[in-house]
């Protein structure tokens, strides 16, 4: 009883910590606030200056830091703290087309395998660990929020030219008539390995090789750890090798599509025409990936339109070769970005499946046999479902980053009515890059801005009287004690969006069960200086699209496992 008694004090304390970390955390959003407002007086000359130093650099023609591949990056020191797009780019090779399929054109459908082991104290602890994963997502997407907005006219206007080009040149090379076929893929869930994220199997390379990856529409980068991995994180399995890939080929950095990327910190001279793109991507709490950007054949499992399965390769598919890579990415190879940008698995993808794909995420208690899926192209059960629903995804000045799908918000319901006193600019993006609201598969809950995220609370507290509050979880407020309870009797919650559009969820997407007689909020706040965010846990069960070509977000009711 005893030793009972002090692990479960040791798990307390664990949990309390998090909190604490948290609230450091979102204390560290606000300062940054301050600190890039008050720089942003002295951003427009010190950027010139900088631009001015980047034309003189791409002039260098040195080769002495090359390694054996053309690489810039061997033997540099990276500080991680430069987020500019390299500008160096000159031409591209007619042999390096964007992904391209000559005979099928279709949809794909992917599952997404569910991961969990059932034990309370293990979901409790992954719980925390989401929790703290989920804030440091939230200060990474806030910052590159803040300097997005803090760019320099000639760098926005410089990456808006190099985007467009690139889509431009994707819709040119193959558009076709129609769009048929269906390509699956199968989701993972990380509850078991303390993360609320969820992994994909994908082939890669010729012949190919299997790795996990993260899926993540919060991030546009698909990339993967290489060898040689100078300095890697623990994964499952080894490393991708590009030399054993016949199909394998690096980006120059002469290429246009380096400057799709970000360099790293200071940026190196391009020097030659076969030297390397370096990239670096950044994740927040340390968690980044630098390398070289390249090109290689990706290989999925394909649904014809009869039904029958088949493996497609996905040719030139732009990925990053990971050399040095650090973070908490739970046994993964790397990481599959489905974001609004044309780096993203998902805007490769469209010309061959078309400006649409969706998710269908199981619950998260349920069986490790069930699996969730993601589906590349329209799906015609989705588009046929009678509570399908949609709302439009917000552009220009209401979406501030292009990686991000912002919706937009007009109201929030608690049991019926409508949470009165919430500021209207909670729901929309102010010119500093704070508010607003972003769906996402990464993040495991739902976030909401203050004074919003208090004045929900305050709407379920008022209607929670039948059940004991407890106390003792101090990550999730408010608990209560459900012991005895056959049917939970719980408000009901939804969104009401600017164009009319519902969003209602089953009270199991927005309580979440943290012991076996213990249910818990699953909300949580940000700062007023941040934004609001609808996690993957409140998106259980529904089939959600996103159609990037009409710029809206579907969302219907589904059992998954079914689908």
């Amino acid at each position: 009883m005893k030793d009972g008694a002090e692990e479960t004090e040791k798990k307390h304390h664990r949990i309390k910590e998090e909190t604490r970390r948290r609230r450091k955390f979102f204390r560290e959003i606000e300062q940054d606030e301050d600190n890039l407002m008050v720089s942003k007086a002295l951003s427009i000359p010190v950027l010139l200056l900088f631009a001015v130093f980047l034309v003189a650099i791409c002039e260098v023609h040195n080769h002495d830091t090359l390694n054996s591949n053309g690489s810039v990056l061997t033997g540099m020191q990276f500080s991680h703290h430069n987020f500019n797009v390299a500008d160096c780019g000159l031409s591209t090779s007619e042999n390096d087309k964007p992904v391209h399929e000559e005979e099928w054109k279709g949809s794909v459908k992917i599952s997404l395998k569910h991961r969990s082991n059932g034990e309370e104290s293990a979901a409790k602890e992954s719980l925390a660990e989401s929790t703290m994963r989920d804030m440091n997502r939230i200060h990474t997407f806030h910052r590159r929020i803040i300097e997005n907005k803090n760019q320099d006219a000639v760098s926005r206007q410089r990456n808006r030219k190099g985007r467009q080009l690139m889509a431009q040149k994707v819709s040119e090379e193959s558009q076709p008539d129609e769009f048929i076929g269906q390509l699956m893929g199968t989701l993972t869930s990380g509850v078991t390995l303390g993360s609320g994220e969820y992994f994909m199997d994908v082939f890669i390379g010729t012949p190919p090789k299997h790795f996990l990856l993260i899926v993540d529409t919060g991030s546009d980068l698909n990339w993967i750890q290489c060898d040689p991995c100078h300095k890697c994180f623990e994964q499952k399995g080894p490393y991708y090798n590009p030399k054993g890939s016949t199909s394998f080929r690096n980006i120059s950095c002469h290429d246009p599509r380096c400057h799709l990327v970000s360099s790293p910190d200071p940026p190196q001279p391009c020097k030659g025409e076969t030297q390397t793109c370096p990239y670096y991507y950044w994740y927040g709490d340390s968690s980044n990936t630098t390398g070289d950007f390249a090109l290689e054949t990706f290989t999925v499992n394909l649904t014809t339109p009869e039904g029958t399965p088949e493996f497609k390769e996905v040719k030139n598919v732009m990925f990053g070769c990971g050399h040095w890579n650090r973070g908490l990415f739970h046994g993964a190879a790397g990481l599959l970005g489905l974001g609004r940008g044309p780096l993203s698995f998902a805007s490769q993808l469209q010309a061959l499946y078309g400006h649409s794909f969706s998710y269908c995420l199981v619950d998260r208690n349920s069986d490790s046999s069930v699996s969730s899926k993601l589906i590349f192209g329209e799906d015609k059960a989705l588009m046929s479902h009678p509570q399908l629903n949609f709302t439009k995804l917000a552009v220009g000045k209401e979406n501030p980053a292009d990686t991000f799908y912002y919706v937009l918000i007009k109201s929030v319901l608690v049991g019926g009515e409508v949470v009165h006193g919430i500021p209207e600019e909670t729901w929309h993006v102010s010119k500093e890059g704070a508010g607003g609201t972003i769906i996402d598969s990464g993040t495991t809950l739902s976030y909401f801005a203050d004074p919003a995220y208090s004045l929900i609370k305050d709407a379920f507290v008022k209607r929670m009287t039948g059940y004991p509050v407890v106390k003792d979880f101090p990550v999730l407020d408010p608990c209560y004690n459900v012991s005895g309870v056959k049917e939970l009797d719980m408000p009901e919650f939804g969104i009401r969006f600017s164009d009319g559009a519902e969003w209602n969820f089953p009270t199991q997407n927005y309580f979440i069960w943290v012991d076996q007689d213990v249910v818990c909020l699953a909300i949580l706040s940000t700062p007023r200086t941040s934004f609001s965010i609808i996690g993957n846990y409140q998106q259980q069960n529904f089939h959600v699209i996103y159609d990037t070509k009409k710029s809206r977000l579907g969302f219907a009711p589904a059992k998954c496992a079914d689908v």
